[in-house]
């Protein structure tokens, strides 16, 4: 009947069977996360961004060696911007850095360019999906939804950047579409903590409206003894 767990978490305890959950990690690429990338051009902090790197690491070590399916995503686009609306486009740009300009790293949020790249602490191994996104959210245009049906998939542990856009949006996206959701909170971050803080608490608020939330050290004891 699977391998069934209970995970101490906000609001109330999670439940899923780890032979029917993923590690979703989304996100954790070079132009967000590393010197010279698009968050860094656009001002921000980046020490803060980075907190969630190893802990990350250490969830994703772990659900490996439990057998559990690992989910990597990447924002970006097509390198004639094909893909990217105008109003997206425009929006960007007035931060100073827009889609597609020349970075330190290649362009800007570009398929195929280095900044696009997750990070090498986090790099996937063969045979883990990595979902090429266009949006925000993780489902959009892309064929997320199919691969987890596939593969019998229920419960997701969150983990990524940054928690109140990409994270925050997936999330939202997952409880839509039925999926169970646990998002590690030290494993995840915004440039501007207040914007992780509310995030997380709208995610667990009125009875896990949109999913539950937990301190990696929860799932990994768990992972541990299981």
């Amino acid at each position: 009947m699977g391998r069934m767990v209970a995970i101490e978490a906000k609001p109330y305890e999670f439940t899923c069977d780890l032979d029917r959950t993923a590690l979703l990690i989304i996100d954790m690429q070079n132009d967000f996360l590393s010197p010279g990338g698009f968050g860094e051009l656009l001002g921000n902090d980046m020490s803060v961004i980075r907190e969630p790197v190893e802990p990350t690491r250490r969830v994703l070590e772990a659900c490996r060696e439990a057998g559990i399916m690992v989910i990597h995503t990447r924002e970006g686009h097509r390198p004639d911007l094909s893909d990217c609306s105008p109003s997206k486009l425009r929006r960007t740009k007035r931060q100073g850095a827009g889609i597609g300009d020349k970075g330190p790293m290649g362009r800007i949020l570009i398929r195929g360019e280095k900044g696009h790249d997750i990070i090498p602490e986090l790099s996937p191994r063969a045979g883990e999906p990595v979902i090429d996104k266009p949006g925000k959210g993780a489902f959009y245009a892309t064929a997320l939804h199919a691969i987890l049906t596939n593969a019998g998939i229920e419960a997701l542990f969150v983990a990524g950047v940054t928690t109140h856009v990409c994270v925050s949006t997936t999330v939202r996206e997952a409880s839509d579409r039925g999926f169970e959701c646990l998002v590690l909170e030290d494993c995840t971050a915004a440039f501007d903590p207040t914007d992780k803080k509310a995030a997380l608490w709208q995610i667990q608020q009125q009875g896990a409206i949109f999913g539950w939330v937990a301190p990696s050290e929860k799932v990994l004891t768990v992972l541990r003894n299981s």
